[in-house]
């Protein structure tokens, strides 16, 4: 079996049966880190005690016990979830020598699953920004094309998997950050329904709208992953109280009489011609297989993102203020002696990127007393609307379709400087986050310069089994996902 290539079940499979040990496998991952990282950026850390954590599934194993779903199967972890003993950064200055005492219920369960977490990837700072360029531990290249972005905030996640430096990877979504990425680097990747994963031990950005989930090569994969992490906890009061089901069980790429719902606003956008072309062959391919099209109306998500920038911000703002150099992080040496204020602005002014700064401003300003009521409750009302309006159109389909973004993955430096024109690139994910509910990029196609296109799905409510079937039906039918390589590899 050639390890680099194979799936995640086919790994935990063969780890489980004997015909591999989870420490070869773990050496082999961590052998290409060291290789191609230098090249791609998307570690911020490699975890040490890998090698000891697969030596753990292989002693389960030899005893006679079962080593978990995903036995031996090696993770790239964002680092913005906390792992015992291992640093986390959030890819910040102001956290760039945290090491948390306990773990994210999310690496727990896929640790107790048999997964070994293989390093922390980089993220655009706290998870704020579209392209993996607001990073202290440095810009974030794309396997695909490295003059290209991979994508953000979950970046270092898309990159490291797909260059093969892990076999399934997890990222947060708080606006498209796995979603955006996953279609940048040729991936799938779902943010699940919010609560249907636990956000303990996850480094809040804006709270009502994080939600952690998986990127893998295929809808299996990716179904597997999710089902490992998702459930109730009890350190999570936004956590659902539902079972969880067996996806990966229940799959079936069988679409026949499905209804897909084709936004009329998210086609009016201006979009790129290759966007465009991709995204209606995986139309057509579901229609060839007896899928039926039905034309919905969203209005109001040409104000989501208005919406998410205004809720994100001050959300992002009030989480944020707990990083004072005091507790933990980065505290200055150049305040002045005796002077808390200023040990405070010069502490959060060194630690915290451009970017993070930016968006603290915004939100401090919509919390600010004579704004608030014209700005971030404005915005809630809004985003209330926004979801009802999502609930109504799902009366008539079973599934939404659209693009991912307006573009494939863009050039390094080409928008940094231009934050509108950056935020603007969230315009067809961030309306899932508001209306909380579950979205999946699956890879459709690619460029006339080979960078990979993905399309969206988004589903109702707690119903993630139909958009992993739809996204069956499409790899099943395109074979995106596997026609070609990146040239990072």
């Amino acid at each position: 079996m050639d390890l680099t290539f194979a799936t995640s079940s086919e790994i935990a499979a063969a780890v489980k049966n004997g015909k591999v040990t989870a420490l070869e496998v773990t050496r082999h991952f961590m052998s290409r880190v060291q290789t191609l990282d230098k090249q791609i950026n998307a570690f911020v850390t490699v975890n040490e005690k890998a090698e000891e954590a697969a030596k753990a599934v292989d002693a389960k194993i030899a005893a006679g016990k079962d080593p978990g779903a995903l036995a031996g199967v090696p993770v790239a972890v964002k680092d913005l979830l906390c792992t015992k003993g291992l640093r986390t950064t959030a890819s910040s200055k102001i956290l760039g020598n945290f090491i948390p005492p306990y773990s994210s219920t999310v690496v727990s369960r896929l640790e107790a699953a048999g997964a070994i977490t293989i390093g922390k990837t980089s993220l655009d700072e706290f998870g704020m920004g579209s392209s993996n360029e607001n990073a202290a531990s440095g810009i974030v290249r794309n396997p695909w094309n490295p003059e290209y972005v991979p994508g953000g905030s979950s970046g270092g996640s898309a990159a490291a998997l797909s260059a093969r430096m892990a076999s399934a990877a997890i990222g947060t979504d708080t606006g498209g950050s796995i979603r955006q990425p996953a279609s940048f680097c040729g991936l799938f990747g779902i943010k699940p329904t919010y609560g249907r994963v636990s956000r303990f031990g996850i480094i809040a950005f804006a709270s009502s709208l994080d939600q952690a989930g998986p990127m893998a090569h295929s809808t299996a994969d990716c179904a597997l992953m999710l089902e490992t992490i998702s459930g109730a906890c009890s350190h999570d009061s936004t956590s659902a109280s539902l079972e969880v089901p067996k996806w990966s069980q229940l799959l079936k790429d069988d679409v026949k009489g499905m209804r897909i719902g084709l936004p009329r606003e998210y086609f009016a956008e201006k979009l790129d011609p290759d966007v465009d072309r991709v995204t209606k062959e995986a139309i057509e391919a579901l229609k060839a297989r007896g899928a039926t099209t039905v034309e919905i109306s969203l209005p109001l998500v040409k104000h989501a993102v208005p919406v998410y920038y205004l809720v994100a911000t001050a959300e992002a703002s009030a989480n944020l203020a707990r990083y004072d150099g005091m507790r933990f992080g980065h505290r200055s040496s150049n305040a002045a002696h005796g002077d808390l204020d200023d040990l405070y602005s010069r502490s959060r002014g060194e630690g915290f990127g451009p970017e993070v700064k930016r968006r603290i401003m915004l939100g401090t300003y919509a919390l600010s007393s004579g704004y608030y009521d014209a700005y971030y409750a404005k915005a809630s009302q809004v985003r209330r609307l926004i979801r009802d309006e999502f609930l109504k159109a799902f009366e008539s389909c079973d599934v939404i379709l659209s693009p991912v973004c307006t573009s494939p993955a863009f050039k390094i430096g080409e928008r940094i400087n231009d934050p509108l024109e950056m935020y603007l690139n969230d315009i067809f994910t961030t309306s899932t986050n508001l209306a909380g509910l579950p979205g999946m990029s699956v890879p459709a196609g690619y460029s006339s310069k080979g960078l990979p296109i993905g399309v969206q799905l988004m589903g109702r409510h707690w119903d993630e089994a139909k958009m992993f079937n739809v996204s069956l039906a499409i790899e099943n039918a395109l074979g995106a996902a596997k026609a070609r390589r990146p040239h990072v590899i």
